[in-house]
């Protein structure tokens, strides 16, 4: 089921995601339904805040970056099909140079700023089965776990610009607050009368 994407100035976004255990209710459907919404929003990640839910779990699928000529074969391989589910991740390390990339969110439409961030990232998480896996991800598919670990510690990407850009995207942020903001996807606007 294809589920509204909570968008910008919702308090969910700005919560700190809470652990969640093997009986977490229609935990399966739930996992099912994030896949189907990030999807239908040609989206790479969806973190559970951004469906309404604070707690610690997000998905992500970077085969959409695979096709992205720039890069080496070699890339192209690593991001094609690496679809993985984090629950309760914990960040370990976020190591190497940080490097710029133009990123986007699906509860922020129609802004996109340059974001710095480490290269190289440990993370301790556990998959749909609850098996714990600690693991080591660099480039492309490190930066977009970065991203969404960050909704779950209720952080967001327009958080890590300057305080000038913040200023100049201001209206768009309002407009997407006031519902105004028209993606090609479901959304809940947290200002919107009659969501």
């Amino acid at each position: 089921m294809i589920l509204p994407i909570v968008g910008y100035g919702d308090p969910v976004l700005r919560k700190l995601g809470e652990e969640i255990s093997p009986d977490y209710r229609n935990l399966k459907e739930t996992i099912s339904n994030m896949y189907e919404t990030m999807y239908n929003a040609c989206g790479v990640g969806l973190a559970a805040p951004q469906v309404g839910l604070p707690i610690r779990l997000f998905v992500i699928d970077t085969t959409p970056f695979s096709e992205d000529e720039d890069l080496s074969n070699d890339e192209r391989m690593q991001l094609k099909g690496f679809v993985r589910t984090f629950i309760n991740a914990k960040m370990l390390i976020e190591e190497g140079d940080e490097w710029v990339f133009n990123e986007g969110c699906l509860s922020i439409p129609d802004v996109r700023e340059d974001v710095y961030r480490n290269e190289k990232i440990t993370i301790q998480y556990q998959d749909e089965n609850f098996n714990t896996k600690t693991e080591v991800f660099d480039g492309l598919i490190a930066r977009v776990i970065q991203h969404e670990y960050d909704h779950i510690e209720g952080i967001l990407f327009t958080d890590k610009i300057s305080s000038l850009k913040r200023q100049l995207i201001k209206k768009k942020l309002q407009n997407i607050m006031d519902g105004k903001s028209r993606p090609d996807y479901k959304m809940k606007f947290c200002n919107k009368k009659g969501r």
